[in-house]
């Protein structure tokens, strides 16, 4: 059995992590590793249609490894293997080599913690009283 995404989807087996170690030796389980952000692209659709009805081609083919964004996508399950489908447009860019990458949102990256508020803005340091 197979799947094959509609439109500008995309299907892609996550790459998960080999290690389940913290950097103190702590072995981690599976339910608390990080979800993976980048993947294999194992089929892709027709592609987008315009405004103009033009069909735009996708920019990316089965084979392709992909780095995408941290919440996107449905997860499914087809033959017992997990797969997630996603827009192409989630996808941030394709991996060319056999490097290791690491991706990170903004805040871990700048050590900051996103905080919620009940309100419609953009929080910057001493941009209200919350």
């Amino acid at each position: 059995m197979t799947i094959r995404p509609l439109h500008d989807h995309v299907v892609v087996e996550p790459i998960f992590s080999k290690k389940a170690m913290t950097k103190g030796g702590i072995l981690l389980p599976d339910t608390a590793q990080e979800k993976p952000l980048e993947g294999k692209v194992v089929a892709v659709g027709s592609g987008h249609r315009g405004k103009n009805g033009r069909l735009t081609s996708p920019s990316v083919k089965a084979g392709d490894r992909v780095v995408y964004a941290k919440w996107s996508g449905s997860e499914v399950k087809v033959a017992e293997k997990d797969y997630l489908i996603i827009r192409e447009s989630d996808i941030l860019g394709v991996v060319e080599g056999d490097g290791k990458v690491s991706v990170r949102t903004k805040s871990e990256a700048t050590g900051t913690v996103a905080a919620t508020h009940d309100h419609d803005h953009i929080h910057d340091s001493g941009c209200c009283d919350d």
